[in-house]
């Protein structure tokens, strides 16, 4: 028997993932399949890759294939950005005429009239950016009245995009009778408080969390800043990477870069905000279908884009926030498969490299090429003698101190008083009970 019947799901669609070759239901869809298809809102913390739209997708289909009376939109599924929605778009694409479904996307930089006139099809399912989306609430053009299934994908980045308010104004009209699913990368206190907010009694599914990155092999190269570039074209020509997403921070570095690669005979382009949604697009798809030898992104790509079996992810320059690391690597090493992440660090990346390792819960490999040895050397003796000039300075402001006259203590009466005023009243509750929903 097809493994995804086993779950529940329906044999038109258990068929349809099997020709899309979907021989068998990832981890997360094992554990949120079946719960989504009892009615239960869920919680999914899940790597990049690990298969969630599928896990989500599928039972929500299923579902509303079997209620045709269900006013439309009766689905929204939101995403971060126009290229994870487009990618979601396209699974909806695939699957949703197999029950005579069909659905909208709702994303920037393309025409809202166009958008307007699909809306007009009635559609089931609604695929949106949360900008998007509420410049059509604003024209009138679609109502929430309908939805009986709500999907907040990459929770966490939305979060960091500064999407709360448009999330908590999206969630003011949706129905409260609807089945809520929130899936993210993370489990932070944001999202714990955003799971409180949209989801009822949910249950708790983690699978290889983005934390969790052991079929990646992590490799960092102490570079000189101005040494970058040369150092990218060696690496990418003498590993023979034929395949290779590289993060810049800045959009100039990246165009920069990407010119430079340009010149050295690669097949390259840069993809950042200044570019538009068509050109965005056109240059993703000429990187999945390998017409691209290299693709240079900020930030803006690290969350999204879906290619499989990517071999290398190259870290230009480490992200400002650990995180990003985490998201940046994950397009490669996806759903188990092993990958291959190389970074930059230069001699002023210190702190950023501990901040990642302190995220990762582990040391990272850290190479200095032979070439630049003498450079970090210099570097590192002029910092070991910087902090032993330090030293004295610490020593003689300890000494002063301990000669300090010691402090007089308040009457012991009146800090138990002070300690009685400022007793705040318990519930009987530690403090995660108020910010944790319940799970079962």
């Amino acid at each position: 028997m097809n493994k995804f019947v086993e779950l529940g799901l329906s044999d038109l669609l258990a068929k349809k993932a099997h020709i899309q070759g979907w021989r068998e239901p990832t981890p997360i869809q094992q554990k949120a399949l079946p719960a989504i298809l009892q009615g239960r809102d869920l919680l999914a913390i899940a790597q990049t890759g690990s298969g969630k739209t599928g896990a989500f997708l599928l039972p929500i289909l299923d579902a509303i294939g079997k209620k045709p009376a269900l006013q439309n939109p009766a689905v929204l599924i939101l995403a971060p950005t126009r290229e994870l929605a487009l990618q979601l778009y396209q699974n909806v694409e695939i699957f949703a005429p197999s029950l005579s479904l069909s659905g909208a996307l709702l994303i920037g930089g393309v025409s809202i009239l166009r958008q307007k006139e699909k809306l007009m099809e009635r559609p089931e399912v609604v695929v949106a950016t949360p900008g998007r989306l509420l410049d059509h609430v604003r024209q009138k053009s679609i109502g929430f009245s309908g939805i009986r299934y709500l999907v907040l994908d990459e929770a966490d980045r939305m979060l960091d995009m500064g999407f709360l308010p448009d999330i908590k104004k999206i969630l003011s009209l949706c129905p409260t009778n609807r089945q809520s699913l929130l899936f993210s990368a993370t489990l932070s206190d944001e999202i714990h408080l955003l799971a409180q907010k949209l989801l009822s009694k949910p249950v708790l599914v983690e699978i290889n969390a983005n934390r969790d990155v052991a079929s990646i092999r992590q490799v960092v190269y102490r570079v000189p800043e101005s040494e970058k570039p040369r150092f990218l074209r060696d690496l990418i020509v003498d590993n023979a990477l034929e395949q290779v997403l590289v993060f810049t921070r800045q959009k100039r570095t990246a165009a920069f870069l990407a010119d430079s690669l340009k010149k050295d005979g690669f097949t390259v382009d840069a993809l950042h905000g200044d570019k538009t949604q068509a050109a965005r697009l056109k240059i993703f798809q000429s990187f999945k279908d390998r017409h691209l030898r290299v693709l240079v992104a900020t930030d803006l790509a690290s969350r999204g884009l879906d290619i499989k079996e990517l071999p290398v992810v190259v870290n230009y320059d480490l992200p400002l926030d650990p995180h990003d690391y985490i998201h940046r690597i994950g397009r490669t090493g996806r759903a188990g498969a092993e990958g291959l992440a190389y970074s930059f660090a230069s001699d002023k990346d210190s702190y950023r490299l501990s901040a990642i390792e302190k995220l990762l819960k582990k040391k990272l490999e850290v190479v200095t090429p032979e070439v630049f040895e003498d450079f970090f050397e210099t570097i590192d003796e002029k910092k070991k003698l910087k902090e032993h000039s330090a030293q004295p300075f610490k020593d003689k402001k300890t000494t002063l101190k301990s000669r300090r006259a010691p402090i007089k203590r308040f009457d012991k009466a009146h800090d138990k008083a002070k300690e009685k005023r400022d007793r705040k009243p318990s519930g009987g509750k530690d403090s995660f009970d108020y910010i944790l929903p319940e799970f079962e």
